[in-house]
């Protein structure tokens, strides 16, 4: 049996949509679907991280997997290494970041971030394929891989920059795998030059010195950042389930 930890940090004060992970969608809380979500996920162990009264008393209802932790975090990644030195990080190989925004995501693109990690991957995470005018978003980040998987750079630009009929691009899907050692590596790490310039933090990793690898994922599955996303999300929810 595996030792792999699913942390779903969930944070309420968000700019763009204050008390998100307590939304509803179809009548069940948005951090409530992607904590049922990550428990399909075979020989993992999962658990809600936050910073707010209010979502740990609502996370209750419906399960006490849940852990406090300090709101004075810059990241998800420092708050998901909190949790683990609270659990005992000897307890865990593998350290599994799912965003708390991501009620859609698929015990299958977990299992690929695994599959990576047990290849000796420092650093795992997904990318889909995505159109060229998709890649001109800002919103979306991009990355760009070696032939190896082996992520080159992540970038809020559009990259490559220029198109050809050979040119393909890929939007990177933020959810993370670790070993548990270089996680917590990671959360001593200071904000990088790259990362302040993208407003990405795996940027910090990278000028660091650590790799980064991608998995290809298929799955379109939608996150919510604004509350409109809400109706997005039920509208693909009732899709796949009709």
């Amino acid at each position: 049996m595996d030792n792999t930890l699913i942390v779903i940090p969930a944070r309420y004060a968000s700019t763009r949509f204050e008390g998100k992970p307590l939304a509803l969608i179809n009548d069940k809380y948005l951090i409530q679907r992607v904590y049922e979500q990550c428990t399909q996920v075979k020989n993992a162990d999962v658990v809600i991280a936050t910073e707010d009264k209010r979502i740990e008393t609502a996370v209750k209802e419906f399960t006490q997997n849940i852990v406090m932790t300090s709101a004075d975090h810059p990241s998800g990644t420092d708050r998901v290494a909190e949790v683990v030195k609270q659990l005992s990080h000897n307890k865990y190989d593998y350290i599994i970041n799912v965003q708390g925004d991501e009620p859609c995501v698929q015990p299958e693109q977990v299992q690929a971030l695994l599959t990576l990690l047990k290849g000796k991957a420092q650093i795992a995470t997904l990318k889909k394929k995505i159109d060229s005018k998709k890649a001109e978003d800002r919103n979306t980040v991009k990355v760009v891989c070696d032939v190896k998987g082996k992520a080159l750079y992540f970038s809020r630009a559009k990259i490559p920059s220029e198109h050809t009929h050979e040119t393909h691009y890929f939007k990177h899907v933020g959810m993370y795998g670790f070993e548990t050692e270089t996680l917590l590596a990671l959360s001593i790490l200071k904000p990088s030059m790259l990362e302040k310039s993208e407003r990405l933090e795996q940027l910090r990793w990278l000028e660091s010195g650590f790799s980064v690898y991608c998995a290809e994922t298929h799955f379109e599955s939608p996150s919510v950042d604004v509350p409109e996303d809400i109706a997005l999300v039920e509208d693909y929810l009732n899709s796949v389930h009709s």
